[in-house]
């Protein structure tokens, strides 16, 4: 693993969409090694703990790699399993990247249920924030987006660059399908998180997520009754 050798904001630049047209047509596991070849141990991967395909991928390939799970102190009680049974099953190191008000404390300045009233401002204090915070000074990071989710990500290029937090970001399974997800698990015989079995294709705090009926959009059960469809990290 040589890791990246690029210095400027440009350069970095223009390796992602090199490497967006480049890798359109690769798979997974060719996107994730060009990421592991490139950057090394200067990449983390995003983990929502909705499933381990992303960590079981990369760990296969970089053992040790760092695991960004954002602990906003609302997640169901399945997912802090899943990301316990994660980092004792898989050789990865799971970060807790924590929001910088405890769920007390927000409800103490901004008012209790926040995410009621403005799921927005929620989702940034508890999501967005801190995530720029942990990635900071990193080279790229990885993330499980797929184009079949929703229709705002269904142009969601396979490497690009990252404006926002400036860096390399990297989504290896954006041409997947949640039966190649399934597939994966099942080959791989990968824990599964609890609610995936009972409803709930895409899962996020609690509070603010439901389980979806037979042909809904997967992403449906998220911010359910609100014109709210993402938390703000991927747009």
């Amino acid at each position: 693993m040589t890791g990246t050798t690029t210095t400027t904001a440009d350069e970095r630049r223009a390796l992602a969409e090199a490497a967006g047209r480049d890798l359109e047509g690769a798979s997974a596991q060719e996107v994730a090694r060009w990421a592991v070849d490139t950057f090394g141990h200067d990449l983390v991967v995003a983990a929502s703990m909705q499933d381990a395909v992303l960590p079981h991928l990369f760990a296969q390939l970089l053992p040790g790699v760092e695991l960004l799970f954002l602990e906003t102190g609302y997640h169901f009680p399945e997912t802090a399993v899943m990301r316990d049974r994660v980092a004792a099953e898989l050789p990865v190191r799971v970060i807790d990247v924590l929001p910088r008000l405890t769920v007390p404390q927000q409800d103490a300045e901004y008012g209790p249920r926040l995410h009621e009233r403005d799921p927005g401002l929620c989702c940034s204090l508890r999501k967005v924030f801190p995530l720029a915070e942990a990635l900071d000074g990193r080279g790229a990071w990885v993330t499980g987006v797929r184009r079949d989710e929703a229709p705002t990500r269904a142009n969601t290029p396979v490497v690009t660059w990252d404006e926002k937090h400036h860096l390399v970001k990297v989504n290896p399974l954006v041409r997947w399908t949640l039966q190649d997800v399934e597939d994966y698990i099942t080959e791989h015989q990968l824990p599964r998180h609890e609610l995936t079995l009972r409803g709930y294709p895409s899962i996020g705090c609690a509070p603010c997520t439901r389980a979806v009926a037979p042909g809904e959009d997967p992403r449906s059960g998220r911010w359910s009754g609100t014109a709210k469809t993402e938390c703000g990290i991927h747009t």
